[in-house]
Order: C-alpha cells, then sequence, then structure tokens
C-alpha cells in the first residue's frame, strides 16, 4: 500500500495519514477511511475519495457513532514519488461542504487568496484551485456529484 500524506499550506505542514486504511485504489481514485487527527466534539471519522485526475478529495465526515455530519470537498493537487510509492496531497484551501439538508457553502476562498498574496502558491496554482473549485460545482449542481458520493457510501454504510 503506498503511503499517503497531507500538506497544507496554513499552516505550513506536511503529515503522513498512517492511521487512514485504503479500502480502493486504481489508476483514478483512492478510497480510505481515517478516524480524526485531532478529535473534536462532533468529527470523529469517515472516508475520503481522491478523485486524483479531477483534483478532489471528497469526504464524508461522521460522528463517533456512524452519523453523516457532510460531505466535505478539498480542492487539491497530488504528486506521486513511484520510488517511495507515496502520495503527497496538497490542499489548495478552497473547500465546498454539502450539508445534511442539502445546502451547499463554498468556505476558505479567503485563505486561498492570503496564500497567494503571501507567495505560498503560485498563480497557476489558484487558477488550478479556481478552476476545480468551478468544476466540482457544476457536478453538484447537475447532480453528477452523486456518483462519488454513492462510491464512497457502498462502503460506509
Amino acid at each position: 500500500m503506498p503511503e499517503l500524506f497531507r500538506k497544507r499550506l496554513i499552516p505550513n505542514e506536511c503529515i503522513p495519514l498512517k492511521n487512514d486504511t485504503i479500502h480502493y485504489q486504481d489508476d483514478s481514485i483512492i478510497l480510505t477511511s481515517w478516524d480524526t487527527l485531532k478529535p473534536k466534539a462532533t468529527l470523529a471519522k469517515g472516508y475520503s475519495l481522491y478523485v486524483l485526475e479531477k483534483g478532489y478529495k471528497i469526504s464524508r465526515f461522521m460522528d463517533a457513532n456512524d452519523n453523516f455530519i457532510c460531505w466535505y470537498c478539498d480542492i487539491i493537487q497530488y504528486e506521486y514519488n513511484a520510488k517511495n510509492d507515496s502520495y503527497i496531497f496538497t490542499d489548495l484551501l478552497a473547500d465546498i461542504l454539502i450539508c445534511e439538508d442539502g445546502s451547499i457553502k463554498v468556505v476558505d476562498l479567503d485563505e486561498l487568496a492570503q496564500a497567494h498574496e503571501e507567495g505560498l502558491i503560485t498563480t497557476a496554482e489558484l487558477h488550478s484551485s479556481l478552476y476545480k473549485t468551478n468544476a466540482l460545482l457544476q457536478e453538484i449542481y447537475s447532480g453528477d456529484f452523486k456518483k462519488y458520493t454513492d462510491f464512497i457510501d457502498n462502503y460506509a454504510l
């Protein structure tokens, strides 16, 4: 199994996801389950689907009793190192939440702007994050997003 790493820009950190379990992997997707790195009152665990070619990480957030909280979508880029069989997933800061009531929230665009202003991401990465955010929103609005949630739910439920 490959090693997985989560790289954040704000704050600047790269953390090995040692406790994530890979349930499925092919050339275009990786499905993992995990427990939170820093436990919170409500969020305890979840599943994440890395859609490699599109630059999405779609997560099913759950509480300690396996109750659904929300779909949390990170916009990412990744690097694969074949020699070490490892992936580094860099969070490109823009996030989309789909709440239980169906409402949609786009968050952290201020962090995306801040990262660009501070030189933490390039203009090309800024554009990539915005294009991927728009593409994912279009999949959500059109109903195509369901293919991702169905895939995750086949393992989670």
